[in-house]
């Protein structure tokens, strides 16, 4: 286990929150309350934006699920399917604008059509061998990996959701579980490779230089390697529920749960600012 213990967000030392330039944040369950996001949570995106912070979501979610989202909260860039690839809006968010989306890939057209079709076929092979394995229902806007629903919308328990990650990784995938997906693709990207990719790609910048400048939050065990690699790593309360299943711990973690903490982290990022 990383960190033995969890602090609370009152904790986080104000001057090292005063340093920050941004603030990357999972979006299941972390940004969203029942899947949507919550007033207090989108605000939290404005306020943080209104203040100069760059704010980036990073999600196991596919790019298609992403879209309307990107196009329409006060984010820099979505990065979706763990790192794979990035939607990037044009201009400046307005209330209840949508903007145009940019994409940008961190692998060549050619690469993807072949893990493409690699996957496809482990997805069927999953859905055949493993009782109760289905996939996600936003499959059909993935393009970089796959998901199998744990949570969602279709209930495994423990024992069938490590039979799937034993499956993708018996393929030579990489597999992670999500607040309710168990994700596998082809390729060495991952939601940290994803945060490094998007800050040089947008701002030329190297963020492994400046990780003490970025706060990270998030709920789950796909976020761990996240709640590693920041030093400012805040958990949301549900991120109670994944506590016996995560390599590492967020440094600290909210009172609220879902879009609430996330509204926290917010505040007390900006608190310092002030």
């Amino acid at each position: 286990m990383g960190h033995e213990t969890m602090r609370p967000l009152a904790d986080w030392p104000e001057a090292a929150r005063r340093g920050l330039v941004g603030v990357f944040t999972d979006i299941d369950d972390t940004l969203t309350t029942d899947g949507a996001i919550t007033p207090d949570a989108l605000d939290a995106l404005a306020a943080l934006q209104a203040a100069g912070l760059q704010v980036v979501a990073i999600t196991g979610r596919p790019v298609g699920w992403s879209e309307p989202f990107a196009a329409r909260w006060p984010l820099d860039a979505i990065v979706a399917e763990n790192g794979a690839v990035a939607l990037v809006p044009e201009g400046t968010w307005q209330p209840g604008g949508v903007r145009t989306l940019h994409k940008r890939y961190q692998q060549d057209a050619a690469t993807r059509a072949a893990n493409f079709a690699r996957m496809q076929a482990v997805l069927a092979h999953i859905e055949a061998s493993i009782p109760g394995a289905r996939r996600a229902t936003d499959s059909a806007g993935r393009e970089c990996d796959i998901a199998i629903d744990h949570s969602e919308f279709t209930q495994l328990s423990e024992a069938q959701i490590d039979k799937v990650v034993m499956a993708m990784r018996h393929e030579g995938m990489h597999a992670t579980v999500s607040s309710i997906h168990i994700n596998g693709w082809y390729g060495e990207h991952n939601k940290l490779s994803g945060a490094r990719w998007i800050v040089r790609e947008l701002w030329g910048r190297d963020l492994g230089a400046e990780m003490e400048r970025w706060a990270y939050v998030g709920d789950s065990t796909n976020d761990a390697l996240m709640f590693q690699a920041f030093d400012h790593s805040i958990g949301v309360a549900n991120v109670a529920r994944f506590v016996p299943h995560l390599s590492h711990l967020p440094h600290y973690v909210a009172k609220g749960e879902r879009g609430a903490g996330f509204a926290q982290a917010a505040r007390a990022a900006l608190v310092a600012r002030r």
